[in-house]
């Protein structure tokens, strides 16, 4: 920088409890180097409390917890230019009005992925091997004979809901691993799935012929409740579903029906339509489900990951340089 150049005003208003962990002392340190960090940091109830904290801010660094970019704050911040989202969708909090300015926004939402590409690529192997139902198994009879309901993975067909973010890095994880991965997403094509080694299918077509399941799509009103019976009952012999997306793309009520009937089916699921579910809910005791507190995504240190491409999108933003996790407005429709 000149000498006597003016530094980019950048605050950063997220919750307090997950702060830490997203923007670690290393990072923050980083963001120091590229520009004027103002302190304190805030939260948004803090920003709501204080109209004008952000009167000279250009950029805002936000996460979990983050005021929404509406009209009444971008009256008080009058140089916002950039909105730089450490966590995943920015759907529910950039509105109209940060568009109509034309401020940028990022979303960290390709840090956030690999962690949750990671547990599900790791969990479609297992469960192409047979391992949950061995384990349900081993625990019923606990004996090594338990072992006959787990098979090879070679071969195995396994199917993903989506190909966007995350379900095109599980693909890419589970190359080599000796499995046939079929996919099912209307905005896929030939081209857009170049050297992933998937064969597109429509959902029916994946579900009938899928030992493993895992579901990738976005929570919109076109997809809620995509999966109901008609597709959980035509799941092969010994299927697995895993669900890592959003509980509400799951008919929970016939996903337990379907369970309750069918004792070879495993469910892993690690999001519910309401989490944790009610303490009366199935999910809990059906032995052929298991549940995980939404684990799948970023969490502790591996939030650090959104805090590093926030400040790595800083960088690009005050040199002039294209940012490469910009939000396109048209991109949200299709966005959880």
């Amino acid at each position: 920088m000149v000498d006597g150049e003016t530094r980019t005003k950048v605050r950063l208003v997220m919750e307090e409890r997950r702060r830490n962990d997203v923007f670690p002392a290393e990072v923050l340190a980083d963001i120091d180097r590229i520009a004027d960090l103002e302190r304190p940091f805030l939260t948004a109830a803090e920003l709501a409390a204080d109209p004008t904290a952000l009167r000279d801010t250009e950029v805002l660094l936000t996460g979990w917890g983050a005021p929404v970019i509406d009209e009444s704050l971008l009256a008080r911040a009058p140089k916002l230019r950039a909105v730089l989202h450490a966590a995943g969708s920015v759907k529910h909090i950039v509105t109209d009005a940060a568009w109509e300015r034309g401020v940028e926004v990022v979303s960290a939402a390709g840090a956030n992925a690999e962690p949750v590409a990671q547990m599900t690529a790791a969990q479609i192997v297992l469960a192409a091997r047979g391992v949950p139902a061995a384990r349900r198994r081993y625990r019923e009879e606990r004996q090594l004979t338990a072992s006959a309901a787990a098979a090879g993975a070679r071969g195995a067909v396994v199917g993903l809901v989506a190909l966007g973010e995350i379900g095109r890095r599980v693909a890419e994880r589970l190359q080599g691993s000796g499995v046939r991965i079929l996919a099912a997403d209307p905005f896929a094509s030939a081209e857009t799935t170049a050297g992933l080694d998937v064969e597109l299918v429509d959902l029916e077509e994946l579900f009938r012929r899928s030992r493993v399941v895992s579901l990738h799509a976005p929570l919109l009103p076109s997809t809620a409740g995509m999966v109901g019976e008609g597709l959980l009952r035509s799941l092969p012999h010994g299927a697995t579903l895993i669900n890592t997306a959003r509980g509400g793309v799951l008919d929970e009520a016939a996903l337990v029906a379907v369970l309750s009937a069918r004792p070879d089916l495993t469910a892993l699921l690690d999001v519910t339509a309401e989490e944790p579910p009610r303490a009366d809910s199935p999910l809990w005791d059906l032995d052929n489900v298991e549940l995980t507190p939404h684990v799948a995504g970023s969490t502790g240190a591996d939030r650090a990951a959104m805090g590093e491409l926030v400040a790595a999108e800083l960088r690009q933003l005050v040199n002039g340089l294209p940012l490469r996790h910009r939000v396109e407005p048209t991109a949200l429709a299709r966005m959880a």
